[in-house]
């Protein structure tokens, strides 16, 4: 476009108030210079630092300087980040640190991305956004107040909350639903431009000199200033975006289904890493391990998951090169966690070299904040073994032959771990029958076959069921489809009609007839349609588990399967300690390869007069009611929704969950039913896409998981939240050769376990290593001392963040203000000489952060999520009297 091509679209803007009186409304036109840069989108990171951000920064800072009138924003810390490091000289340092002070360079939003909204997680929202801010509180002393969220293609209700929360003071969208945009208008309310900083400057103050002069007829004032009452969304979210009739933008919830699993398993393992580290760091003596090697291996894979939250990244709308790089990012950080683990447990562990040569040695670690109760699962390579804890016990154990490897075995061990705290096991082979050598029984599960059975459709079934249970459920399998028929759930004594099966949607690819399903968009030929022509099941049981496993064949002579489940029920111990273990059926699905242009759900049907409402989560944070809705056209794309952790659907009496280990798509596109879309592969003629190698023919196998919880809504209600994180925080498993003898040979490390009161949650527990004062004002006047001396990571101070999880209202008990107690909570950590209360990334005091007041119809309330600071040396503590207690109020 010309340089003046769009002044006079910017003018019409400016000027469309109507002409009056000064004491007509006054309106105020703001001109951003601003750069959008993606953290991975068509070109990597590296092949964008190269190509033009380095040009962007190095151009703007230097027109910056020679114009005092000019300002700029900038979001992405990832770039700004290596840019500072890795190319500003010191002069363009010290003209940086002058722009910031003078307040005309400014960071916005201040994450290392700009993060997308509908399919991450808010525990990896926080993450990213502190990541950012911690970077530039150290740097510069300046804590970001606006969001600048512009990009994404959604708007969630979690991520205002968490920027409140954070202390920002305003928060700037863009793309909404176009219909829902032309209502806003009717009622009254570009990327690397800046590669040439000089040029679009130039423009930009030609349209401040004819903007301005207009000033005598338009009084000048902030939106802040006028006070006004706004409305409230009636506390809803953005979701889904579409940007016009024929566009839903709810492919994306699903493409790269794989990327998407990945990028959890990511975050569920630095979460574990951060609580291991930072009890291993207080409490016990490094005999090997160097901290600040440990502490460098967190924060490069905090690195990797913040990368990842971008709104081309984990959404799978990005070019095949940038997701490989996003893949080899994240998979070569976990290593690096993997082996700081393994070094703390080498640590930590007793010695153990048995006499014979091929036995393992097992550690678990339960990375959440109360006591655990469930089955781990190990694969071995042979079937008589004997297994016994840390006493010498013999511990509760099944073997089976494995689902995914005919040659190895599955081995259940179930096991209680308290909070933050390990359990050992030493696994052996038996060469003899164990009854008669008298060691430890591990019970081999029978196995029982059924036929293939081909899909049968309008015929009479349920006519010969076969019942598998625990003390929560029977499942009822329908022998004549070997296809799930029903569930009985023992508490509320109902029995559910419940089915489950895959279809897929074909969807359209040729640009010459019509929209296109693509990485974003979700354009269905139809309904979907039933993607199996048989299915063949087997039922494993043991005195630990059963297991139903049902395999799935697109023909009928096909040799592999293209989907399956396995469902798993538990048999625990009796009582709360196996309540969560029990009410719930485990299921592990494979999906793929799937054919050219299909799109693979799982459709769960069931007889509750749901009435088409489904409920899902923002982000894993909050819960949304989702009716379903007529639309004049594109009506199956438009009723799509992302799932990340839960959704669920509900009747009077009973209510169906389910939670997942990564994000979805999810429907109810019928009364009583909703599908999870899966799996997706295309390819279109889009000359755009395939330039820029933006396709989706995505060939692998996935296997994500689900959790089916099935009751009343007041006992799913207390079991929703705490099932949800049991799923994402699985207990981490490591293991080591027998032979292997650990240092010092010590017994086994014992540790003080940390217990939270029911309904809240240790959202992190970590070392952030932070190299700067608390204290503001201290800070402050260590930046403008001598910077050529870098300051080490203070190892003492800790970061704990506790959140209330449930909202208001949700559970008659669990819903309820709770106290924690600090001293009894922090006892299990060390030593404690002082306790902060921080806003939500850490940089400001809470008592010295004040936000802008905006009036509303509606009172201010929030979910509890607090932060605290912990200083805590080997030195006296704090008495229970002088370590205050933090109030947790739900939503």
């Amino acid at each position: 476009m010309k340089p003046w091509g769009w002044l006079p679209l910017l003018l019409q803007l400016g000027l469309m108030w109507p002409l009056g009186a000064l004491s007509e409304p006054q309106l105020r036109v703001f001109v951003v210079p601003h750069s959008h840069m993606d953290v991975g989108w068509l070109h990597t990171v590296q092949e964008s630092m190269q190509a033009y951000v380095t040009n962007v920064y190095n151009s703007v800072v230097e027109e910056l300087i020679l114009e005092r009138r000019r300002r700029f924003i900038t979001v992405e810390q990832e770039y700004f980040r290596l840019w500072w490091d890795g190319v500003a000289s010191d002069k363009q340092k010290g003209q940086v640190r002058q722009l910031v002070a003078e307040g005309r360079l400014e960071f916005v939003l201040g994450g290392q991305v700009m993060h997308d909204e509908a399919v991450t997680h808010s525990d990896d929202q926080i993450l990213q956004l502190t990541e950012g801010h911690s970077f530039l509180y150290e740097t510069f002393g300046i804590r970001p107040q606006f969001s600048w969220q512009v990009d994404p293609f959604d708007a969630s209700a979690t991520t205002p909350t968490l920027f409140a929360l954070a202390g920002f003071n305003a928060h700037v969208i863009s793309t909404i639903d176009y219909d829902l945009k032309e209502a806003m208008q009717i009622n009254q309310g570009c990327d690397r431009q800046f590669f040439n900083a000089s040029l679009q400057f130039t423009n930009m103050d030609r349209v401040m000199e004819e903007v301005n002069k207009f000033t005598y007829q338009h009084g000048i004032s902030a939106v802040h200033a006028h006070q006004l009452s706004w409305k409230v969304r009636d506390h809803q979210d953005f979701l889904p975006y579409s940007s016009d009739l024929f566009h839903a933008w709810t492919g994306f919830y699903a493409s790269r289904s794989g990327l998407k699993g990945l990028v959890r398993r990511a975050s569920a393992l630095l979460y574990a890493g951060e609580s291991m580290f930072t009890r291993y760091v207080l409490l016990a003596p490094h005999w090997f391990l160097d901290p600040a090697w440990g502490l460098q291996q967190l924060q490069q894979l905090r690195w990797a998951v913040s990368e990842v939250q971008h709104h081309d990244a984990i959404t799978g709308t990005h070019a095949v090169k940038v997701g490989d790089m996003f893949v080899e990012n994240l998979s070569t950080r976990m290593e690096g966690v993997h082996k700081l683990m393994a070094s703390i447990i080498q640590d930590r562990s007793p010695a153990h070299s048995g006499p014979e040569r091929g036995g393992h040695f097992a550690v678990v670690y339960n990375p959440l904040a109360w006591t655990v109760t469930t089955i781990i699962t190990l694969t071995v390579e042979f079937p008589n073994v004997s297994i016994t804890d840390e006493s010498g016990h013999p511990v509760p154990a099944q073997f089976q032959r494995s689902k995914e490897m005919p040659s190895a075995y599955d081995l259940h061990v179930l096991t209680m771990i308290p909070g933050l705290s390990y359990r050992h096991y030493s696994i052996q082979p038996s060469r003899r029958p164990q009854e008669d050598t008298g060691e430890p029984v591990t019970s081999l599960a029978s196995s029982r076959r059924f036929g293939l059975r081909l899909r049968r459709s309008g015929k009479q079934v349920g006519g010969s069921l076969v019942p598998v249970k625990n003390d929560c459920y029977t499942v009822f399998l329908d022998k004549d489809t070997n296809l799930m028929h029903s569930i009985w759930e023992r508490q509320s004594n109902r029995t559910v009609r419940v089915t489950q099966s895959f279809r897929e949607y074909h969807v359209k690819s040729d640009v010459n007839h019509g929209p296109v399903s693509d990485n974003y968009v979700f354009t269905p030929n139809g309904r979907a349609e039933p993607a199996w022509e048989a299915v063949r099941m087997e039922i494993v049981e043991g005195p630990l588990v059963t297991e139903i496993r049902q395999y799935f064949y697109r023909e009928v002579n096909d040799s592999e399967p293209t989907f399956a489940i396995y469902s798993q029920l538990a048999h625990g111990p009796q009582g709360s300690d196996g309540e969560l273990l029990c009410h719930r059926i485990e299921q592990e699905y494979r999906v793929g390869p799937l054919e050219l242009n299909r799109e693979a759900i799982l459709r769960i049907s069931t007889k509750l007069d749901t009435g088409r409402v489904l409920y899902s989560d923002n982000n894993g944070y909050q819960v949304q009611r989702r009716s379903y809705r007529n639309y004049k056209s594109n009506t199956i794309a438009r009723n799509y929704y992302p799932m990340v952790q839960s959704a669920f659907i509900q009747s009077r009496r009973s209510r169906l969950v389910l939670l997942s280990t990564q994000a979805h798509g999810i429907s109810s596109q019928r009364n009583g039913q909703v599908e999870v879309m899966l799996h997706r592969r295309l390819w279109n003629n889009d000359k755009g896409a395939l330039g820029n190698n933006l396709t989706l023919n995505d060939t692998s196998v996935i296997h994500p998981v689900l959790w089916l919880l099935l009751g009343s809504r007041a006992l799913t209600s207390g079991l929703h939240q705490r099932s949800g994180l049991a799923l994402q925080h699985r207990p981490v498993v490591m293991l080591r050769e027998m032979n292997e003898i650990a240092p010092h040979g010590s017994g086994p490390w014992k540790q003080k376990a940390v217990t939270l009161p029911p309904g809240i949650h240790l959202q992190i527990l970590s070392i952030p290593g932070w190299k700067y004062s608390s204290n503001h004002t201290e800070h402050l006047q260590t930046l403008q001392k001598d910077r050529k001396h870098e300051p080490k990571a203070d190892l003492r101070r800790v970061l704990l963040r506790l959140q209330h999880l449930y909202e208001v209202d949700q559970d008659p008990v669990l819903s309820r203000p709770v106290t924690v107690n600090l001293w009894s909570v922090l006892r299990g950590l060390g030593s404690v000489v002082s306790v902060e209360e921080r806003s939500l990334t850490e940089t400001w005091d809470v008592s010295e952060m004040y936000r802008w007041t905006w009036s509303t119809g509606d009172p201010h309330r929030h979910r509890g999520l607090d932060a605290l600071v912990l200083t805590l040396p080997r030195v006296p503590s704090l008495t229970p009297s002088q370590t205050p207690a933090l109030p947790l109020r739900p939503v």
